[in-house]
């Protein structure tokens, strides 16, 4: 019941047209674990939405549902008009073309440069540039996170830090609509990940991206997030900006901000 109360207080209602991205009554369990029970959540157009939960809370299943790596039982997940768990694997390339995915290990090959990582996306989906605009491109992409000057290096000759830059720029490769964030500072230190966190606003306000970020990190999602998405018991719980929840005297959500 508590559950309920805090949803209808919280959740702000977006205008029609402005949803990006909207889940409906998603299910995901796993034999007698359920790790997902009708959650629901929506990203407009330009803004960024953390989602913060406790380890185990369902926050990777999330994502990898969003994404189409897993199909939960139930619900939908809606991005540029298609139902993510409905559509073929095509259907869903093109998709992920649109969608700019930051791992939380980073995922760089390690046999490849840092111009050969980031060319990657490019190659993956087949699309169609001259050399000279692929190399343009790199070099954007590498100037946005400041680390132009690496792009002859190989990964292992980066710090942690860096090489998180390099995965954004990866993602940044594709110009995409929307940017999934998987807990972009952990094993980073305070100083190196408030660096990225403000890489990732200035890269929103740059090209206008969505963002949906799964974080546990206090500090990311005071920063990062214009709206809150608190993920427990298997639900959005409450939503609403950061000083909103900050206030809410539910131990759900309180918990939190302590």
């Amino acid at each position: 019941m508590m559950a309920e109360k805090n949803q209808v207080q919280n959740i702000e209602k977006p205008l029609p047209g402005e949803q990006i991205l909207i889940i409906r009554h998603l299910h995901k369990s796993f034999g007698n674990n359920h790790v997902l029970v009708d959650f629901n959540l929506e990203l407009k157009k330009g803004e960024s939405v953390v989602v913060l939960g406790k380890s185990g809370s369902g926050k990777s299943v999330l994502i990898k549902c969003i994404i189409g790596l897993m199909k939960p039982d139930q619900g939908s997940i809606e991005m540029f008009g298609k139902n993510i768990p409905d559509i073929n694997e095509e259907e869903l390339d093109k998709i992920r073309a649109k969608v700019g995915f930051l791992f939380q290990s980073n995922a760089l090959y390690d046999s490849m440069t840092v111009r050969e990582n980031i060319e990657f996306p490019l190659r993956r989906h087949w699309i169609r540039v001259s050399q000279a605009e692929v190399n343009k491109m790199v070099l954007e992409s590498l100037e946005d996170v400041g680390l132009a000057h690496t792009i002859d290096m190989m990964p292992a000759e980066l710090s942690g830090g860096m090489r998180k830059r390099i995965a954004l720029a990866r993602t940044l490769i594709l110009r995409p609509e929307i940017i999934l964030y998987d807990e972009p500072t952990t094993g980073l230190d305070l100083i190196t990940g408030k660096e990225i966190i403000e890489l990732m606003i200035e890269i929103q306000k740059k090209y206008k991206t969505s963002s949906l970020i799964i974080s546990h990190d206090m500090n990311c999602v005071r920063m990062a997030g214009n709206r809150v998405a608190i993920l427990t018991e298997g639900r959005c719980y409450a939503l609403g900006t950061y000083e909103q929840l900050q206030l809410n005297t539910d131990p759900l959500v309180k918990q939190f901000f302590e």
